[in-house]
């Protein structure tokens, strides 16, 4: 029988379990096998995911993209289970094809075998969006900095997540490129963390910014456009279940040649733009307006409409550092 310790023995005499492998360290083989069983589970911070494939490209394309989340495969609760799978029949020798499902449904139609990590990305921002009620979900870029969260509600075409992209390769923690998870119970925003989805002329753009950011793949000719996706940084991902209180909700505006405007925008427009851009402000009812209303007290809003990248990120600086960094309170 193992001898007890002493009592008032250090507990730090005792051997630490060795860290989790990194998703991008791991033996593709490994990462394979995962996939096929039980599943790769992914911890975003607010939810956790399980995918489970049989699609030869989607795990080359997660150990890059994912690249600094812990390999696991099980976790003690998942909230979303989804699948995409090689599709059968006689074409798929002449054309292969994944499916994803989820939750019992097909929700998209059929995507080239070769793009299964964007229709993992799509499905999975999907099914976040169906089924995470137990957070306030704002269609926004969310950031930290200094234990405040800097919101970017906006609609698609907006430049929301080349700005998003931009801040993280600039010090700011990335909480989300798609989601501002705010638990109103907590009252404080979580990371639901994972890449940021980058289309077309932002792929260009951001390689411009920052030649070494840790971009995965290209893929063109998608649903969307060309695609491809910027990783989280290990610090993102090691605090991913660190809380951010309010800061500030910014509006961005992308238009070509435009010169920098940032205008503050009133408590009744900043309700409306944080209600219309929420995925589940209606499903939560009357606990989605009282969380909106919490926020619009807690932190203000500007529309930022701008032409160049570095002239954004230096208002948004000099915003922060005026208005949240140094304000009273």
């Amino acid at each position: 029988m193992p001898a007890m310790p002493e009592a008032g023995a250090s507990a730090a005499a005792a051997p630490s379990a060795a860290p989790p492998t990194a998703l991008g360290a791991a033996a593709p083989a490994q990462v394979r096998a995962a996939l096929r069983s039980p599943g790769l589970c992914l911890d975003l911070g607010a939810a956790t995911l399980r995918v489970r494939s049989d699609a030869p490209a989607l795990a080359a394309g997660l150990q890059s993209v994912y690249r600094e989340h812990p390999l696991a495969s099980a976790l003690p609760w998942v909230d979303i289970d989804l699948r995409i799978a090689r599709a059968r029949g006689a074409r798929r020798w002449l054309r292969p094809l994944v499916r994803l499902r989820g939750e019992a449904a097909h929700p998209f139609e059929p995507f080239p075998a070769a793009t299964a990590l964007p229709l993992f990305e799509w499905g999975a921002n999907w099914m976040l969006g169906l089924r995470l009620h137990d957070h306030l979900l704002l269609h926004a870029g969310a950031l930290e900095r200094d234990g405040r969260a800097l919101l970017l509600p906006a609609m698609p075409g907006a430049g929301k997540s080349t700005l998003t992209a931009a801040l993280s390769l600039r010090g700011w923690r990335l909480l989300s490129d798609e989601f501002g998870a705010w638990d109103w119970r907590q009252r404080h925003f979580t990371a639901l963390l994972k890449p940021v989805a980058l289309k077309n002329e932002s792929i260009e753009v951001i390689r411009r910014f920052a030649p070494d950011a840790p971009l995965g793949p290209v893929f063109e000719k998608t649903r969307k456009g060309t695609v491809a996706h910027l990783a989280a940084s290990a610090q993102a991902v090691r605090l991913r279940h660190a809380p951010a209180l309010p800061g500030a909700f910014v509006l961005p505006q992308w238009q070509a040649g435009a010169a920098l405007r940032l205008e503050p925008v009133d408590a009744h427009a900043l309700f409306g733009a944080l209600a219309f851009n929420a995925f589940n402000y209606r499903v939560l009812g009357a606990t989605g307006y009282d969380a909106v209303v919490h926020l619009v007290q807690a932190a203000r809003g500007w529309r930022l409409v701008y032409g160049e990248l570095d002239d954004a990120l230096a208002a948004l600086d000099a915003l922060w550092q005026r208005e949240v960094t140094t304000a009273p309170g």
